[in-house]
């Protein structure tokens, strides 16, 4: 009750809430930068759709496997900020480092790494945002923070855009260590931890031996609420067709290359994808204020739904602006709904003690789902056609939204 109330006191927008999303900001602007030429800098080194699909999707199924662990741990000890100083400091620092690499192997391996960093600290930072607002506020306060996030991943390719006619991609991925360290000092020092008391009464409650078997762990995924795996089922569903957005980039330049040449339709590209996260931006807030007001579930599902047009609209895509432009409108406005309101629906419907856990639990399922769908449109793109890839995940995306209506209708609405 008093944590409640201070929150309402202090408002939505409070140090916390401010505090992390300039991290994000900061953070995606770093990983961002090397994101939005990572395509173009893979084929340098003599890689395309596959292997970027591949570790685009591998990255994010190996972060998955620390989520739900490292979001129950936080739990456990009643803390969320050593996780976060750790994840913002991995990510900060060995994503910048594929500016040394010249094999697609190695460019996997230091993704990998950056991407477990970003794994640990994810359920933490988004249990400690909703710590850090009032049941009524939540939407608005995931969504100020998407909307950070965003701006972040709009100013890197932002800069990686205006630095590509001067640098090579090499030295543009290095610089993106700038970023990524202010992102750390910003959680080291200005994030507070919101006090709540431990789910253990004593260290003698919290054996070591709970922590080696994973018994204490497993316990608390069979507590999660039946709601909370419901909505989990439509979001897991959906999640196997929620490609990295990447794709969408690669799949624009591979249509302007033949009529602009390589570099040039490089550039458009780059420019398609900042537009996709101005418009994430742009949308997360009102979208977040929206769902406090009328409850997650539509907005979710319809941002399911509008998933399965851009990717349709993508399998047919061509080199004419007034089809690429509203793609990469709508691939924006689908994420922003997709990012923020999976958060907020979590939020609302897992109790305090298990936020960690929960989050870990859909931030697991969700990296599944992109590793299964980056590396499989990947393949089916080099393998078949682009046509056959994206038509495969605008089905799984029509099938998460439907899925999700169903399962939690009347008596398990979220709200």
């Amino acid at each position: 009750m008093g944590i409640e109330l201070n929150k309402k006191k202090a408002g939505w927008l409070n140090r916390n809430v401010l505090a992390m999303g300039l991290t994000s900001l900061f953070g995606d602007a770093g990983h961002e930068m090397v994101t939005a030429v990572l395509p173009s800098f893979l084929v340098t080194i003599g890689s395309g759709s596959a292997v970027l699909g591949f570790i685009e999707g591998f990255s994010d199924g190996a972060s998955s496997l620390v989520k739900a662990f490292t979001g129950y741990l936080s739990d456990k000890i009643g803390k969320r900020k050593p996780l976060m100083n750790a994840g913002y400091f991995f990510t900060g620092v060995f994503t910048p480092l594929i500016a040394v690499t010249n094999s697609w192997f190695q460019v996997l391996c230091l993704r990998v790494t950056a991407w477990l960093g970003r794994g640990a600290r994810g359920p933490a930072r988004d249990a400690l945002l909703s710590d850090s607002a009032s049941s009524e506020d939540r939407g608005k306060a995931f969504g100020f923070h998407r909307t950070m996030d965003t701006l972040g991943a709009i100013i890197g390719p932002a800069l990686a855009l205006f630095l590509l006619p001067f640098l090579s991609y090499n030295q543009i991925i290095a610089i993106a260590i700038i970023p990524g360290v202010i992102a750390f000092l910003i959680v080291l020092f200005f994030v507070r931890e919101v006090q709540k008391k431990p789910q253990v009464r004593s260290p003698m409650a919290f054996p070591r031996r709970d922590m080696v078997t994973g018994k204490g762990f497993v316990k608390s995924l069979k507590t999660l609420p039946k709601s909370f795996k419901l909505f989990i089922v439509g979001v897991a569903v959906f999640g196997l067709g929620n490609f990295a957005n990447s794709l969408f980039t690669l799949r624009a330049q591979e249509v302007l290359a033949p009529t602009m040449g390589a570099l040039q339709a490089s550039v458009i590209a780059v420019g398609l994808y900042t537009l996709l996260n101005i418009t994430y931006a742009a949308s997360s807030l009102p979208i977040g204020a929206l769902s406090d007001r009328i409850g997650p579930r539509r907005i979710l599902a319809a941002g399911y739904f509008i998933s399965a047009i851009a990717c349709l609209g993508t399998a047919f895509i061509t080199a004419d602006f007034e089809f690429l432009i509203p793609l990469f409108l709508l691939a924006g406005i689908f994420t922003a709904i997709t990012d923020t309101i999976e958060a907020t629906a979590a939020a609302d419907i897992l109790p305090s003690e298990s936020m960690g856990v929960g989050f870990g639990v859909l931030q697991t399922i969700n990296g599944v789902g992109d590793f299964a769908s980056s590396a499989v449109v990947g393949v089916l793109w080099a393998v078949a056609s682009p046509l056959v890839a994206f038509v495969y995940a605008a089905l799984l995306s029509t099938a998460g939204g439907i899925i999700l209506l169903y399962l939690t209708r009347e008596k398990h609405e979220l709200r």
